[in-house]
This record gives C-alpha cells, structure tokens and sequence, in this order.
C-alpha cells in the first residue's frame, strides 16, 4: 500500500513537470497551453500537495507571469483559473500569490475595455480566492484600490433590473455580478473588517434599488448576503444602513415574501433570508424595532413561522429576530401579544429539542413579560410615555378585555414555567444534601470506631471543624454545570466563498459555514452578545432546557496505591458501608492491615496478642 502511495505521488510529479516544461516550450500554441493549464489545475484538484510541489519547481510564478504575457485571452482565462484553483486548494500557495503585484494585474484586467467577460470573471475569482479567510488579502485588495473597482462593477454590470436570464449574454453579466458580490462579501467579512465594511456603504443605495426593483431569488439571496455580512457587528454602518432607508426597503421586500410564501414556497425560504438580514441590522440597535412596528414585521414573522416547509433553523432564524424586535419597542411586544406569538414561543419551549430555538423562544417571552403583567392587571402605567401607548393602544382595540384575558393565562403560563424551575434547583439541591448527608455519617462513623478503639469520646470542636470542611470539600468537587452559549452573529451564513466560474451560475459552496462571524468558530461567542446582555436567558437556561443528570465525581481516583496508610483507610471505609447497608450490630473482621505500619521488632512483640479493633485504631 506504501508502495503504490509512493508511485502515485512520484507519477504527479513527473507530469506536472512535464506540463511545466510543455508551458515553456509552447508559447506559440495557446491551445496547447491552455490544454496543459486545464490538466495542471485537475492534477491540483485532487491533490492538495500537487500545489504545493507545483509551487515548489516554480509553476505558480510562471503561470502567474503567463496570465500578464500572453496576448491570447484563452491563455489568460486559464491560468487565472489554475492559480484560484491552486491557492484555493492550498494555504501555502494562496500566501504565495497573495501579492500587491498580482492585485494591481488583476485590476488591470477588470479595468481594461478589451477584456471580455470570462477574462474578468476570472480575474474575480482569484481576488476572491486571495481575499477568503485572509486578512492580509483583505488589506491588499483595499491599498490597491481593488475594492474600489469591484464597487464600479457591482453598479454597472447589471444595467437593467429587467433580467432576462435566458439571454446569454445576460447571464454572462449576471454570473459576473454575482461573482462580484461573493468577492465584497468576503472583503468586509471573513474575517471582519471595519475599514473595508466603511468603504461598501457607498453601496447601500444601489442594493436598496436592486431589492426594490427586481424581487426575484437571483438577485434577493446575494444582495441579502451582501447587506448582511457588510453591517454585522458594525453600530455605525447599521445606523448608516438605516439612515439610507435599508431597513423601511427590508421590511417591505419581506411583507411582499411572505404573502407570496403562502402561494409558493420558494418565497417562504427567500423571506426567511431577508429575515435574517433584518436581523443583521437590529442585533446590536434594538431601538430600530420601532421602524418594523410600521409595516407590522412581528405578525408577518409570526405567520411566516407557521409555514410547513420551514425547518428548525429557519425557524430559529424567525424567533431570533423577534427577540430583537421585541427588546426594545412596545408595540413590537404588543403586536405580537394580540397575533398569539406567546402561545406558539411556549410551544416552541415545550416541543422543540433545538437549544438554540429554546434560547431565542425564552428571549421573547421575557421581553413580552412586561406588558404582558400590565394587560392581566390593568395597572396604571407610572411613567407618562407608557400612559399614553397604552392609550393608544386601547383606542385601537375596541374589544381589550378579550385581550386581558388571553394575558392573564399567558402569564399563569409563564410564571408556571418559571416555578418549575425553582423546583428543579430545590430538587438539585436536596439530592447535593442528601449525597454530602452519607458523606457526613460515614465520617462520622469512622469517628466512632476509633472511639471504640480507643475508649475515649470524640472532641465537640474536631466534628465541628471536620464536618464543614468535608462539605465544602464535596460541594467543590460534586456537581457541576455548564450554560450553553451561542452566537448571534452567526445568522449570515449564506456568502458563496468558492465561486467557482466554470459553473454556469451562482451557487452556495461549503465554505459558507466559515463565513461571518465574524469568526464562528464561531461558533461559536454564540449568542454570547445577543443573549448576554439579559441575565433572564443565562439564568433561565437552566429551567428551559433539559439539564444533563448531576454527575458525582468519585471520592477516590482508582490508582495504584502503595501508601500503607491508605491501604488501612480503604480497607475500612469499605466495612463501613458494608456495616450501613448490613444490620445494626456492627463487627469489625480481623483485618491485619496494622501490621503493614509495624516494625519488625514491633511485630515480634505481638506476635502472641490477639489483634483487636484497638490495634487498627492505635495506628490511625
């Protein structure tokens, strides 16, 4: 097996340098070179460390220097294409390339009128593949002025928001733009950038335009992706978002989705994309609620939440969202009171086994939890400003006490489930005692077999300080918990960072999953921010979800021991509960661990006493 591994790299070696040296010597055939270059990239591939030798007998830098020589377009397109398929198969060779010289050629290829569209869309791809999971990249492609140009792309390659994707020369445009997209998506983020998230804003109105003009999944999906990943975890660029009229855009893109859902499902899994982004948005502003309460969000969420061919994240997605549209805005929290949005969290609560759903299904219901307890009381608003929304409120409902009822029992639910919870840590707690209970009388009959050993009563003040030191000893070591955290800036996971451009369109690869987070690994500050910021989820955490069983720790590590002290202890610690779960008469075997602490002239010396209890007692 060894052998025929050995061959197998000692033959791809052999061919890519032949393929080399076929490059070098063939500079007047392009289709030859071409030709070479396509079965260079399908040898690199397969094979990770075929780059990585390629790089090393001096490939990269040629086919680099070929894709700024050659006067063939041909041969341009297909070195672009093997250099982003060898830097994206190997890190050490995206290093390589990941150079000002090879950004300023790039540029001159997006640049230049004679350049055709494949020439550019490959020039896209490898400021792509340089860019993705590179912060070095993501400064280059701003000192460059290269993300100043794929701005000028993202504004003028699509001209006509009338797209008719069956043309093929709008389709070449189409994948070009969509190429354009994933590329800034990657610049702003993945990881995080501000200064690049600052230069996209520029951007923001002509997204707006895209969403409002052309409704449709091509378009939707990466301008959403775009948006997204551009303000994630950035107050200014959120705040500029807004103040362009981003959000009103969203939120009337979504009502659109979701009254087209019902007829399609396709529009239900395209609404939850924006929903996600409207999230993006107001994550870290919840007072940017209020915008939403204008064309009613939360009940066009909630009915969206109801649809069948959602699934669990989708829905996570939803819930979410209503979290941050409830945190901060009254009439967010009482829109979605009237529309039964309580009734469907707590069915969440008790149905879903996703923690994550869980967790966001808590974040509503204690934001709601206010203006709940006002509507099942009627009591009278202290602060002026509530007065009066609840004055309009009322003014609009001309059938409130309905409302007040379905309140009261929402509250006798939530206040049930949080009784639960107390009574699941009294219950911990109770079986922390009862553990530290048999704890305590084992040490205390240890203490009373060496008081029969020794016919002597036991000091009050040595059980006084033994007994709080064992349990605080035990309570240190017994059990054990851990909150479970996720993250809110982990929504935006929908950027295509592998757009590979021989595929005939845009497409989502699996490398979405490293993307924005701003750094998953994210995943994983998971809602650290989101859900941190209110003590209620950390602490309800506990009562929401199913704890693991309590797991006592042994008192004793199972090694070797070779202490003879030990040995003795064990020996007795063992009849001890042998003795508890026996009758009350307590005998005490003829156990000879005593002799192991003698000496041998000790041991002569009883050699003829019969060996007692008092003599295992004497040595302790």
């Amino acid at each position: 097996m060894e052998s025929e591994d050995t061959k197998k790299i000692q033959e791809m070696k052999t061919d890519l340098n032949l393929l080399l040296e076929c490059l070098k010597y063939q500079m007047d055939n392009p289709v030859s070179q071409k030709e070479a270059l396509v079965t260079i990239h399908s040898i690199c591939q397969q094979n990770s460390n075929a780059g990585l030798y390629f790089r090393e007998i001096g490939g990269l830098v040629f086919v680099k220097d070929l894709a700024k020589s050659s006067e063939h377009s041909m041969v341009k397109e297909a070195s672009l294409y093997t250099l982003g398929t060898v830097a994206e198969k190997n890190v050490y060779c995206q290093q390589t390339l990941c150079t000002s010289e090879l950004f300023e050629d790039l540029i001159c290829f997006l640049s230049n009128d004679d350049s055709n569209t494949n020439l550019k869309r490959m020039s896209v791809y490898v400021i792509l593949v340089l860019v993705s999971n590179n912060r070095t990249g993501q400064t280059l492609v701003r000192e460059t002025g290269c993300i100043q140009v794929l701005s000028q792309l993202f504004r003028t390659v699509l001209s006509n928001y009338e797209l008719n994707l069956s043309d093929k020369s709008v389709f070449q445009s189409y994948q070009l733009w969509s190429s354009v997209c994933s590329t800034l998506c990657v610049c702003v983020n993945n990881p995080q950038n501000d200064e690049n998230q600052m230069l996209c804003c520029s951007l923001f109105q002509h997204a707006n335009d895209w969403l409002i003009n052309c409704m449709i999944p091509e378009i939707i999906r990466p301008v959403c992706s775009f948006i997204g990943l551009t303000l994630a975890n950035n107050t200014f660029v959120q705040k500029y978002f807004i103040s362009v009229g981003g959000l009103d855009v969203l939120s009337q893109v979504l009502v659109q989705l979701e009254s087209d859902s019902h007829k399609t499902l396709s529009s239900a899994k395209l609404a939850v994309v924006v929903t996600k982004t409207v999230d993006a948005c107001i994550a870290d502003n919840p007072t940017f609620g209020e915008v939403l309460s204008k064309y009613h969000i939360v009940s066009k969420l909630l009915a969206l939440l109801l649809h069948e061919s959602l699934d669990s994240g989708d829905k996570f997605s939803i819930i979410l969202t209503l979290g941050h549209c409830t945190e901060a805005c009254e009439e967010n929290q009482y829109e979605l009171f009237k529309n039964n949005g309580l009734p469907l969290m707590i069915q969440a609560l008790t149905e879903s086994q996703n923690e994550e759903l869980n967790k966001a299904a808590t974040f509503v219901l204690f934001n709601c939890k206010k203006i709940t307890e006002k509507l099942s009381l009627r009591e009278k608003p202290s602060d002026e400003n509530e007065a009066e929304q609840l004055k309009d409120i009322n003014t609009k409902e001309k059938n409130i006490e309905e409302y007040w009822k379905r309140a009261k029992e929402i509250l006798h639910r939530i206040e049930q489930l949080e009784r639960e919870e107390n009574e699941e840590k009294i219950q911990r707690e109770k079986d922390k005692d009862n553990v530290s209970f048999m704890n305590i009388s084992t040490q205390n009959t240890l203490k009373h077999l060496h008081t029969d050993g020794t016919g002597g009563d036991p000091k009050a003040e040595d059980m006084n300080e033994n007994q709080p030191r064992k349990l605080r000893s035990y309570a240190s070591r017994g059990f054990t918990s851990k909150a479970c955290a996720s993250t809110s800036d982990d929504q935006m996971k929908t950027l295509v960072t592998s757009a590979n451009p021989v595929n005939a369109c845009y497409r989502e690869s699996g490398q979405n999953k490293t993307l924005c987070r701003a750094n998953s690994s994210c995943n994983q500050d998971s809602h650290k921010e989101t859900f941190g910021k209110k003590d209620f989820v950390s602490q309800s955490s506990n009562h929401v979800f199913k704890h693991p069983n309590p797991i006592v720790k042994n008192r004793k590590q199972q090694l070797p021991v070779t202490d003879p002290f030990i040995l003795c202890s064990d020996i007795i610690n063992k009849e001890v509960m042998n003795s508890l779960s026996a009758d009350n008469s307590f005998k005490i075997p003829k156990y000879r661990c005593s002799e192991i602490l003698l000496t041998p002239r000790r041991r002569r010396q009883l050699s003829n006493e019969p060996t007692t209890s008092g003599g295992i007692s004497e040595y302790i």
